[in-house]
């Protein structure tokens, strides 16, 4: 669909995982996501962290391109992939390392009916043609209006099981327009560009496609497990 990948740093400013992703300081949303920080000290207002998303790519590959022609900046159309740090409990659903992958794009025209087309082909294209999607209202900083995207189970068809918690649906990534503040952040003008952001975790994404009931595996070295993917 014409998106080309953006790669960025692991290692972070505070300024740029959260406040230029409209996280300002002391905001709530930020419990959200323990960090690790790496470095403080003569620091304290913009410290060093392991990021925790890839979101800060956004901020840079829109500064990149809106450096180019400032009055004009070109569209954008990228995945942004890479590993992601959280300081939070290990569970079978959760870890202090990920892959996440996001999607952004920016232009002139953009609306959320281009973000619903991109996505239910994505999930179409992942679960099967057959696939049916739903979107749930949500809250992110960084997007607004924001939504989060479930598929239907493909264990049930829809019926209620246990892997979907008897719903019928799975949840597979969260997604929304770009806010104002963030594309002001990157560059563009928001009265007059708009965009759309999405993210997800590869290995939410194979798990549901493959039933693996444990995110831990993929990081416990076992050939047998990773020879199969």
């Amino acid at each position: 669909m014409g998106f080309q990948v953006y790669t960025s740093r692991e290692v972070e400013t505070d300024e740029m995982n959260f406040q230029m992703l409209n996280f300002p300081p002391h905001h709530p949303a930020r419990e959200m996501q323990d960090s690790f920080y790496v470095e403080a000290e003569g620091r304290e207002d913009n410290p060093i962290l392991m990021r925790t998303h890839t979101s800060p790519g956004q901020i840079r590959a829109m500064r990149e391109a809106s450096a180019i022609n400032p009055q004009n900046p070109p569209p954008i159309r990228i995945a942004l992939p890479g590993m992601c740090y959280r300081y939070e409990q290990i569970t079978a659903r959760s870890e202090i390392q990920f892959n996440q992958v996001e999607g952004l794009a920016v232009g002139e025209g953009i609306t959320f009916a281009d973000l619903k087309g991109t996505l239910t082909d994505f999930a179409r294209r992942m679960f099967g043609q057959d696939a049916r999607v739903r979107f749930r209202a949500s809250y992110f900083p960084f997007t607004e209006p924001s939504a989060e995207v479930d598929v239907e189970c493909f264990v049930c068809g829809g019926k209620g099981c246990q892997v979907c918690k008897n719903s019928g649906w799975l949840e597979i990534l969260g997604c929304g327009m770009v806010h104002p503040n963030v594309l002001q952040n990157g560059g563009y003008d928001p009265k007059r560009y708009t965009g759309f952001a999405f993210g997800m975790g590869p290995e939410r994404q194979l798990m549901l496609r493959n039933k693996i009931n444990d995110i831990r595996y993929f990081w416990g070295n076992n050939v047998r497990f990773l020879e199969q993917f």
